[in-house]
């Protein structure tokens, strides 16, 4: 599996977009992209304009890099499965990747990036309706709780829950701070998402 391990603030840049990669950082005032949001490399006013295949492009990467820097082959399995899940094939791809867990995780401020809820997940700490998940893209259902595995509830000091409840969840999910348990309410609606991504273009983009 290819992952990336080069500056993740570069990535940003290139999208002309906070992906929000490096958590709390990205919302302080040493955030690289508000101190220099123009595109990596050289030469930058000598680009030309962008084709439309150009355009679809630079779409599909941002919502790849936005959701965690998925891979090419793993986000092209959502963008099948969306299709064939029926009703508006954008939405549905909005809705199966904000419930992978990594996500959920970080929508409900348990991490401060999807990175690190990944990280979080791998090492085992959690549970979903009492079984230990280690699968980052493991898809949460409506209904579903999870929960800090009882070994690992000494990562989460006192300090730290008061930094995750700083970060507010988004409406579509509850959170037990007490018993360190999260509930996924429900699927969100297209309005709710703070996503500046057009997924129209990303469906166009892969029906060519």
């Amino acid at each position: 599996m290819v992952r990336y391990t080069g500056p993740v603030c570069r990535l940003c840049r290139r999208e002309g977009m906070k992906l929000f990669l490096k958590g709390d950082r990205c919302l302080s005032e040493k955030c690289s992209f508000d101190r220099r949001p123009t595109p990596p490399g050289m030469h930058i006013n000598a680009r030309t304009k962008v084709s439309e295949y150009g355009l679809r492009l630079r779409e599909k990467q941002r919502m790849k890099r936005f959701y965690g820097l998925i891979g090419e082959r793993q986000f092209r399995r959502y963008v099948e499965l969306a299709e064939k899940m029926g009703g508006v094939t954008g939405d549905n791809l909005y809705f199966l990747l904000e419930r992978r867990l990594d996500n959920v995780l970080y929508r409900s401020g348990f991490a401060s990036s999807r990175q690190e809820a990944r990280q979080m997940i791998s090492h085992g700490h959690f549970n979903v309706n009492g079984r230990r998940v280690n699968i980052p893209s493991f898809q949460v259902q409506p209904g579903d709780v999870i929960s800090v595995r009882e070994n690992s509830k000494g990562l989460f000091s006192s300090e730290y829950v008061e930094v995750m409840k700083e970060r507010t969840p988004a409406s579509w999910i509850s959170v037990d701070y007490d018993k360190l348990e999260i509930k996924f309410d429900r699927l969100p609606q297209r309005e709710e998402l703070d996503v500046p991504i057009r997924e129209n273009l990303i469906i166009e983009f892969y029906s060519r």
